[in-house]
């Protein structure tokens, strides 16, 4: 709802001619078509004016869709290869039509379709509605885990060797890198600061100041630019602790009151709901910095840092996959790129102080490129 009535709201009476707002909404049993009274069908933009569009979006359907473009590029890549990893004959095999949930891939490639169309240049902003979805979070936390676990199943420099031996491998090699490619835009485009603005909307109930903490916590972690929180409890004292929650960085607005439905655009608009624009300036882990603590070479000491809450300090967790941090705060687990520096490094501390999580690391020497030595210079006989 309070996305629609953004989609309607003051700053859309402002725009000019040329701007053009898409509305996407992540929920199969969503009304906002009915609510702005046209008919909608999955998948496929619609006009609502002159300035807005609404796409809704069926993940199954756009599962299915873009499932059976990526199995039969394995399929053929595996007809044209001979023998390769079992798992790849696995997925390969796997019917559009028999898909009913398969973890992580069904959100990814719903984001996949939001990515294409935020950068097509068609539309001046995208505003996705995530609250068909039972963890927004966990939505937006899909392309960087599974490219984390898909590097982890089949590293990319083994493909490129697998590439180079056999060519047959080459068209299956780069449908999985296209695959890659896609989780690693999608995440870098969800931290990007100048085109992404999160927003959150908190209802009522007892549980609503813990689950904003937890939420403010994730989004940290995954570095999303979090810029305003809409109040929708009605209560006074939830707004004050939702402040509290929030910090300065992030506005948080009350959602006002309005009587009868909200089943129309006329409607919709008198909620006022204006949602702030990108801020520009990273958060969490997206503006984490490393310095060099003390030492040098293998004796070198590295602290990667940033400004992380842990609402549950003694549920932290860390872990290393290849190039990854893996970091579990509050049940929710998300993998941190490491800087260049650091992946040749191996943790050796952690520490929560002042809101800030530091983390230190030091050279691992099977791995630390090590200085040559200098040749031993010769004594030169002089005859007198």
């Amino acid at each position: 709802m309070v996305a629609a009535a953004a989609a309607v709201g003051p700053r859309s009476r402002g725009r000019s001619a040329s701007d053009n707002t898409l509305l996407i909404t992540c929920d199969r049993h969503s009304q906002t078509a009915a609510r702005f009274g046209v008919y909608s069908k999955s998948s496929v933009p619609v006009e609502i004016s002159s300035n807005l569009s609404l796409l809704e979006l069926d993940p199954l359907a756009v599962t299915e869709q873009t499932w059976g473009e990526f199995a039969q590029a394995l399929a053929t890549a595996q007809s044209h290869s001979g023998p390769i990893l079992p798992v790849v004959s696995a997925l390969a095999a796997i019917a559009p039509g028999e898909l009913i949930s398969l973890p992580g891939i069904e959100d990814l490639l719903l984001m996949r379709r939001v990515r294409d169309e935020a950068t097509s240049g068609r539309w001046t902003s995208v505003i996705v509605d995530c609250s068909g979805q039972r963890d927004p979070l966990a939505l937006l936390r899909a392309p960087a885990v599974l490219s984390q676990a898909l590097n982890r199943l089949w590293p990319r420099h083994r493909r490129l060797a697998a590439a180079s031996e056999r060519p047959m491998m080459a068209r299956l090699t780069a449908a999985v890198d296209h695959l890659d490619g896609d989780c690693r835009d999608i995440a870098a485009l969800l931290a990007d600061p100048h085109t992404t603005a999160a927003h959150l909307v908190v209802g009522a109930g007892s549980r609503s100041t813990t689950v904003l903490t937890a939420q403010m916590a994730s989004a940290a972690l995954m570095g999303l630019p979090v810029r305003a929180i809409f109040d929708n409890s009605g209560s006074v004292d939830d707004a004050a602790r939702m402040s509290a929650v929030a910090g300065d960085a992030v506005d948080v607005v009350t959602v006002p009151k309005v009587v009868g439905p909200l089943d129309r655009s006329v409607r919709l608009r008198k909620l006022n709901i204006t949602l702030p624009a990108p801020g520009g300036r990273p958060t969490g882990s997206a503006a984490a910095r490393v310095d060099l603590v003390s030492g040098s070479d293998l004796d070198a000491i590295y602290e990667m840092s940033w400004h992380q809450p842990l609402p549950e300090p003694d549920r932290l967790g860390l872990g290393r996959s290849d190039d990854d941090l893996l970091v579990t705060i509050s049940g929710f687990r998300y993998p941190v790129r490491l800087p260049s520096v650091l992946r040749r490094c191996v943790v050796t501390d952690a520490a929560w102080d002042g809101g800030v999580l530091r983390i230190r690391f030091t050279p691992n020497p099977a791995v630390w490129p090590q200085k040559k030595s200098a040749p031993a210079r010769k004594n030169r006989r002089s005859d007198d």
